[in-house]
């Protein structure tokens, strides 16, 4: 899973609203994992936090 920064954080935006928007990618990108859980609600591969906030080639 790969995310540009570029894509949800703005140069004119404050700090409150990129923390916003990278909380609110993050929650999405949990919920999404959800969706593909088995029955014990265990996500079909666990998500690094990290991995979020670092661009393909760094991973």
């Amino acid at each position: 899973m790969g995310i540009k920064a570029s894509t949800i954080i703005k140069d004119d935006m404050t700090l409150e609203e990129k923390l916003a928007a990278i909380d609110k990618m993050m929650a999405d990108a949990v919920a999404a994992a959800a969706e593909t859980s088995d029955n014990s609600g265990n996500a079909a591969a666990p998500i690094d936090p990290a991995d979020l906030t670092m661009c393909e080639g760094c991973q």
